[in-house]
């Protein structure tokens, strides 16, 4: 095991090492919708992308993930299996829409599969993008 200060270098060089291998400018934040956006998300069980929704007024963050929502067989289409949850609880208690995808049995922590999160995180931001940008005029006319 690692110790708080190991285990938050090893993150650091993961995502040195993930910038340096897909040298890209992703959408993340700048979607032009304030509180809506991209992320990356890696631990010591699973990988994830996802599309956050945390937009403080409900009717509004409902907006945004009802719209998403009627986009996922296209989202399906380009990414597989899509998990939602239109009130998804963050460890810190705050409530957002979240639409993500999973890959299990790798670790930030293992090396040995930061390749295969690598390419995980460039196929399915790539969709996720791919759609934002087909379906953008659409999905902000809220």
């Amino acid at each position: 095991m690692f110790s708080k200060e190991e285990a938050q270098q090893v993150r650091k060089e993961f995502w040195i090492a993930f910038g340096k291998s897909f040298p890209r400018k992703w959408i993340l934040y700048h979607t032009k919708v304030k509180d809506f956006a991209f992320k990356f998300n890696a631990d010591a069980k699973k990988a994830e992308v996802s599309l956050d929704i945390e937009i403080n007024d409900e009717i509004f963050r409902n907006a945004y993930f009802e719209k998403m929502w009627s986009l996922e067989s296209i989202l399906e289409e380009e990414l597989g299996e899509i998990h939602k949850d239109e009130f998804y609880t963050l460890e810190n208690g705050k409530v957002i829409s979240r639409f993500w995808i999973t890959k299990e049995n790798v670790s930030i922590y293992n090396k040995n599969t930061w390749q295969e999160i690598f390419e995980f995180f460039v196929e399915k931001m790539d969709g996720f993008e791919r759609v934002f940008y087909e379906y953008e005029d659409f999905i902000k006319d809220v």
